[in-house]
């Protein structure tokens, strides 16, 4: 994915620079410094895909022409300065959108420079280098010279706004220098992102830091020209080591953080399923609650004694209704024999009348009423 880099350096006869010097190097040319005396030759050097000067739309409409020769425009860069750290030129360094073709490249960093001209009237002066044969086949990058001074028809005049003081600036009602490089990181992730959206790629750029932009990872480093060609030859340098150690701490920093995250993630579960079970005791609380208001009012303790009382006596006239029943049975089988005998009294009398009633045949009687006739001194069944 396209990733976001532009860093601002300047360069500065202070820290042992010249302007003459980082054209030759960027543009991969020869150019002869007519102050010091010094040849610096890198035409031999690979990797430059394109080097340009860019002048103001100012100095095209009054032809300026004299600042397209490198040569002639960074020796009047070092002449207009004399003091022995004075800053003699300004470096924007652009990693470029590998996405894009090499002709979508140029047109980028060619319309970044355009814009910078016309910013601070500067000329500018670009190089496209691709990456290295033995790095990263993704670093395309870019190497943006800016003189610090505007331009004029017979060299260079006054020093740039972006090169003044805030003092300075905050009496011209400009706001400090680091809000205008603020601004100028912003415009190139916008030009970056109109291209990428014009050639129909996904991939963006975003100029604020990881931290506003809410992402955990880390910020790269970069080890520089030098280091990075001394890197390449096997030879060990304090700066490459310095950033092996801050990428190891880096990574020991990630996974930490990646540790408490997974806590942190545990201990959410963990309170998840508690409010859970919580919710779930309220939950049966509250059935409990509404089966309570369903059921009938509590009974006071005398009515529950009252009931007690009753339920008592019931089964205490059952239980003597159970022991008093042989009494019972001996009473019915008394009634019993004396319906018996009233049956058997009934009877002698209707046969008692019978005898009255009927003529006499002979005094000889046969069958059932000779039988009864010989039962005649019986008074029936005895009775105890």
């Amino acid at each position: 994915m396209a990733i976001y880099h532009l860093s601002v350096k300047p360069v500065s006869r202070g820290g042992g620079r010249s302007a003459t010097a980082a054209s030759a190097y960027r543009a991969a040319e020869l150019v002869h410094d007519q102050t010091t005396g010094q040849t610096f030759d890198y035409s031999r050097k690979r990797g430059v895909e394109h080097a340009e000067i860019v002048l103001p739309t100012e100095a095209a409409r009054r032809d300026i022409n004299w600042a397209r020769d490198r040569e002639a425009l960074w020796n009047a860069a070092e002449r207009a300065e004399n003091r022995s750290n004075s800053r003699v030129a300004r470096e924007y360094e652009l990693a470029l959108p590998h996405e894009l073709s090499k002709a979508q490249r140029l047109e980028l960093v060619r319309g970044f420079a355009t814009e910078i001209a016309n910013r601070h009237g500067v000329a500018v002066d670009f190089a496209i280098h691709a990456p290295h044969r033995e790095g990263d086949t993704r670093n395309h990058h870019a190497h943006v010279l800016a003189t610090t001074r505007v331009i004029e028809p017979a060299g260079l005049g006054e020093k740039a706004t972006i090169e003044w003081s805030d003092t300075n600036r905050r009496k011209a009602k400009l706001e400090p220098a680091k809000k205008e490089i603020e601004a100028i990181r912003e415009r190139w992730a916008q030009l970056a992102n109109e291209r990428l959206h014009e050639h129909g790629i996904e991939a963006r750029i975003d100029h604020r830091s990881l931290a506003v932009q809410g992402l955990e990872r880390e910020a790269t480093s970069h080890l520089g020209p030098s280091v990075s060609a001394l890197e390449r030859r096997g030879i060990e340098t304090e700066v490459g080591r310095r950033l092996k150690r801050e990428g190891l701490e880096a990574a020991q920093r990630r996974l930490e953080h990646a540790a408490e995250l997974g806590k942190i993630e545990r201990e959410r579960r963990e309170l998840s399923v508690s409010i859970l079970d919580v919710s779930g005791d309220l939950a049966a609380a509250k059935r409990e609650r509404e089966a309570g208001l369903s059921r009938p009012p509590a009974r006071s303790l005398e009515a529950l004694q009252k009931e007690g009382r009753e339920k008592w006596l019931a089964m205490r006239a059952e239980r003597l209704a159970k022991e008093g029943a042989p009494e019972l049975g001996r009473s019915l089988e008394e009634e019993e024999r004396k319906r018996s005998v009233e049956r058997w009294l009934e009877y002698r009398r209707d046969q008692a009348l019978g005898k009255e009633r009927a003529p006499e045949k002979s005094q000889e009687r046969k069958g059932p009423e000779k039988d009864l006739e010989r039962g005649k001194e019986r008074d029936g069944p005895e009775i105890e």
